[in-house]
């Protein structure tokens, strides 16, 4: 692989497939993707779960939101006693095979990502424009974070629970990670999304980030609040840019996020060799390079 470039971060998260994982169907649609250790110790679980040679599906009986949630949170709580997967973490994400409304039930974070469940984020570009160009805020993570410590982060990006509003958790994540107050917060402007197949120590990862840019004040200065980002720097666009193409300091999907702001900027030119196969990799389709048949 290259070791310089945009492209090479897009295909970092969506590398070609060496394992096979098995899905996970609710009422017959797909909501995950397991790798198949994990999916034969569900088998321990047959009020539950219902395991094959081809796929895993949640027991039929389970027919509505709160009784696939409990159970899940149970056999979560259990699966994590065996080691088999992380401690929960109290923060619950929508299982779902669409949108997060289409959610047909909920399970803790750290748990969905070894069940190979979408999950959907928000990540704020936060950037100045001086007489001398436009600039960029980014974070460093604190170095005791379990994922990426001390990689360079967007100013603000969390992840997207359920049970609250896009337009609530961007005020929140703003407030955490960088001290805004919500009137500021409010002018975010959402700018679209990126997409992703990743596959991480944990399992699959097919995730959605929404995308926001937040135009700020030269005066304005992000202060972390939550612990989670170790400092703030603001770095010439330039310099932000050559950041991602010649090195690996940002946390891997931070420079998807960033890609899409030099797209939509013009900071990257369609002229560029890479600009065709840049604008399309950052959306792939979720489950990309996977299929399942009965």
């Amino acid at each position: 692989m290259d070791k310089s470039g945009f492209l090479r971060h897009i295909r970092q998260c969506n590398p070609v497939l060496k394992e096979t994982f098995k899905p996970w169907l609710i009422d017959q649609r797909v909501v995950g993707w397991l790798r198949p250790r994990l999916a034969d110790s569900l088998r321990d679980y047959p009020s539950v779960f219902q395991v094959s040679d081809n796929c895993v599906e949640l027991n039929p009986g389970l027919t509505d939101f709160g009784a696939r949630s409990t159970s899940l949170a149970e056999i979560s709580l259990d699966l994590a006693k065996r080691g088999l997967v992380s401690a929960p973490m109290g923060e619950l994400y929508p299982v779902t095979p669409g949108a997060r409304k289409d959610a047909m039930c909920v399970m803790d974070r750290a748990v969905a990502a070894y069940f190979g469940v979408r999950a959907f984020g928000q990540h704020l570009n936060g950037y100045v424009n001086t007489d001398d160009g436009l600039y960029m805020w980014l974070g460093r993570r604190a170095k005791d974070r379990l994922i990426y410590p001390g990689r360079l982060d967007n100013m603000v990006a969390g992840g997207l629970p359920w049970g609250i509003s896009l337009e609530d958790n961007l005020y929140k994540e703003c407030a955490e990670e960088a001290n805004i107050p919500p009137d500021m917060a409010a002018q975010a402007v959402p700018v679209g999304m990126v997409s992703y197949n990743r596959v991480a120590e944990r399992g699959y990862r097919p995730d959605i980030l929404y995308c926001y840019d937040l135009e700020l004040s030269p005066q304005f200065e992000p202060q972390n609040t939550d612990g989670e980002v170790e400092s703030f720097v603001l770095l010439p666009i330039d310099e932000v840019a050559r950041l991602v193409r010649e090195t690996d300091e940002f946390k891997l999907n931070c420079n998807l996020v960033i890609i899409d702001f030099l797209l939509r900027h013009g900071y990257i030119d369609p002229q560029d060799d890479e600009y065709l196969d840049l604008a399309i990799g950052l959306r792939q389709p979720l489950g990309k390079g996977l299929s399942f048949s009965r």
